[in-house]
């Protein structure tokens, strides 16, 4: 282990550079326009912390290099377009006092609600962990890269447990970097104030979902109630109602507003989750960039799973209870096994309720945008992005 090459290593947290980044940004930048915005404020956020720590230690570079490398290799980045999407609704005709707002800069915001890609970056590497995945968007998983530069460095001790240590580090940094990014990207501390509550939520949230994801899988609970229960906290608060509500409150929209944006975040939530537990199952991993029929072999306790143990017959059921999960002396499922469950799932009809219930779920989250007060500038943009997320195959 090298010592810091400075005499202390520290170093206070200032404020990132932006304005280069996102110059030509305004109050009315389209949501499509978003994800590249997004990367390259969390380019020069990098940057700027690389900069900043390097000081620190070697290996600390390389935690910064790997984490860096996941957060930059992909992603949709759903949660800051729909904070963005939130911040406009506010605007245009969300009820907010634009007099508040007046003297802040919009590349400012979009930087600062950037810091939700953090807050992913921690929830997806500790999952990969919990889940034991080996990939993730067709590259190998933080833990994996861990382990193999162990491995390749010829370190002593488990390269498996060292890299399960420095992924869990990594995901706490990402964590601490997303309250870092919000504080410090030149919002007024009154502003930031009215952001606090919903992200506090958002965050205590995403972890109650997993822990009750976790539970699902263990307590072979097979309850589509108990499913839709770790959708609301797991995904549809975290992924798209409550980034919703962070940007409405960054805005200063009124209230009426906020809860018209909860309750169609939550119905776009649930669909996209809807739609993300079928590509685990259907999905094609060119695509996708996971391995297709995870679930299955995991045992995951998804909705589309329980709503098939409701709906097979006893024959059916038998067989797919036979397959599913992980198999007796951790023996490694065949292809002919995945997809026997596959067909089992299509056969007894859960895989077209779950269509169904995707497009009813998304059908209702546009009318309610449709029949609103708000613009129709953002209202139409929000319409369009429920139709991409419930309609994806990525």
């Amino acid at each position: 282990m090298t010592t810091p090459s400075s005499p202390h290593g520290l170093s206070t947290i200032s404020q990132p550079p932006v304005a280069n980044q996102l110059a030509g940004w305004d109050l009315r930048s389209p949501l499509k326009d978003v994800p590249a915005a997004v990367d390259r404020a969390l380019d020069a956020y990098f940057d700027h912390s690389a900069a900043e720590f390097s000081a620190i230690a070697p290996e600390f570079n390389d935690a910064m290099t790997v984490l860096r490398g996941f957060v930059m290799g992909g992603g949709k980045r759903v949660r800051p377009t729909f904070a963005w999407a939130g911040f406009r609704a506010g605007l245009e005709g969300g009820g907010a006092d634009s007099s508040s707002i007046q003297d802040v800069d919009p590349a400012t915001v979009l930087l600062a609600l950037s810091a939700l890609e953090f807050v992913q970056a921690c929830a997806l590497i500790h999952d990969d962990i919990i889940d034991e995945s080996d990939t993730r968007r067709g590259n190998p998983t933080t833990h994996r890269v861990f382990e193999s530069q162990h491995r390749e460095r010829d370190w002593f001790g488990s390269s498996e447990h060292y890299g399960i240590s420095q992924a869990i580090l990594a995901g706490d940094l990402a964590l601490s970097w997303a309250d870092d990014l919000l504080a410090t990207a030149g919002l007024s501390p009154a502003i930031v104030e009215r952001v606090r509550g919903p992200w506090r939520a958002m965050r205590t949230e995403v972890i109650a979902g997993q822990q009750l994801d976790i539970a699902l899988e263990n307590d072979g609970s097979e309850s589509i109630a108990d499913a839709m229960q770790v959708i609301n906290f797991k995904t549809a608060s975290y992924t798209v109602a409550r980034p919703l509500h962070i940007g409405a409150a960054l805005a200063g929209a009124d209230e009426r507003t906020i809860e018209l944006l909860l309750e169609y975040g939550t119905l776009v939530g649930q669909a996209f989750q809807l739609r993300d537990d079928q590509l685990g199952v259907f999905g094609d991993p060119a695509v996708t960039g996971k391995p297709s029929g995870d679930d299955l072999r995991t045992g995951k306790r998804t909705v589309l799973v329980n709503t098939a143990f409701a709906e097979c017959s006893p024959e059916q059921l038998a067989r797919l209870r036979e397959d599913f999960g992980p198999l007796p002396g951790a023996a490694e499922h065949t292809a002919e096994q995945i997809d026997r469950m596959r067909q089992i799932i299509q056969d007894c009809g859960a895989a077209q309720q779950i269509e169904d219930k995707i497009n009813a779920l998304s059908e209702r989250a546009i009318s309610l945008v449709e029949d609103s007060w708000l613009e129709d500038s953002i209202s139409e943009e929000l319409v369009a992005f429920a139709r991409l997320l419930s309609d994806r195959r990525f």
